[in-house]
């Protein structure tokens, strides 16, 4: 995906890989997330699909800790998905809120 989003060719960027350690879903949210322990890059995917089973958005971190959290109209906010980076707690990384 870093490939077609950026039109990198170099062989630097041919040699990440994008191995997903986990994939969730809910709504129409999907959220994958992995980590490419010879780049030491953490990564996590977040797409939105459409009602006709199109992607409609992508959002794509890296080395970014990340909170999804679905807002509600009361004050009743509710985290849905966390980062779960095995180095966690020898790593920190900065930290990030999703609002859905």
């Amino acid at each position: 995906m870093m490939r077609l989003l950026t039109g990198g060719t170099s062989p630097a960027s041919s040699s990440f890989i994008f191995q997903p350690r986990s994939v969730d879903a809910f709504g129409s949210t999907v959220i994958a997330e992995g980590v490419d322990d010879k780049a030491k890059a953490y990564w996590v995917h977040a797409w939105t699909v459409g009602g006709d089973g199109v992607i409609t958005q992508l959002r794509e971190y890296f080395n970014t800790d990340l909170t999804v959290t679905r807002l509600a109209a009361a004050a009743a906010s509710k985290c849905v998905w966390q980062s779960r980076r095995p180095d966690r707690a020898r790593n920190s990384l900065p930290g990030l809120v999703l609002a859905l």
